[in-house]
């Protein structure tokens, strides 16, 4: 349903460079993702939760002789982080319809193309692999630049 817009808009990028295709669609993909979940998501508030995980886990650590007070630990720990992903959930949510319709075209587009020649590395690798390298890398990056938690 979408191939045709997307051959019509990156039709001629692909022709000139897949692997330049992928790299920017990584990038798109991945800014639209990390700015949903920045706008959507209270920072602050991730943050704080965040800081408390990382707190039970070190109590864990200390108190791992003690099973009674471990295992208080991991329920107080668990009940964070269920709160955690809760929150992190919506922006999820939002992003997953424009995901799949991308790596639907993707996947349609590329696995005809076959591998992808990486002249740094004089590797050769599927679409896939190349987006997920890229996507990790423009994540941490960009959850840097935004401040993103």
């Amino acid at each position: 349903m979408f191939d045709s817009f997307f051959n019509t808009v990156l039709g001629p990028l692909i022709e000139w460079s897949p692997l330049g295709t992928i790299v920017i669609v990584s990038f798109a993909l991945t800014s639209l993702i990390t700015l949903v979940y920045k706008l959507m998501t209270d920072q602050e508030l991730m943050k704080s939760l965040k800081a408390e995980i990382k707190g039970f886990q070190q109590e864990m650590k200390e108190h791992k002789e003690d099973k009674e007070k471990m295992m208080e630990l991991q329920k107080r720990a668990m009940e964070k982080n269920m709160k955690y992903m809760k929150h992190s959930m919506k922006p999820t949510l939002i992003t997953f319809v424009p995901v799949i319709i991308i790596f639907g075209w993707l996947r349609t587009t590329f696995e005809s193309i076959g591998k992808i020649m990486i002249p740094i590395v004089s590797v050769n690798l599927s679409w896939f692999w190349i987006y997920l390298v890229c996507s990790i890398v423009f994540s941490i990056v960009l959850r840097k630049i935004l401040k993103v938690n």
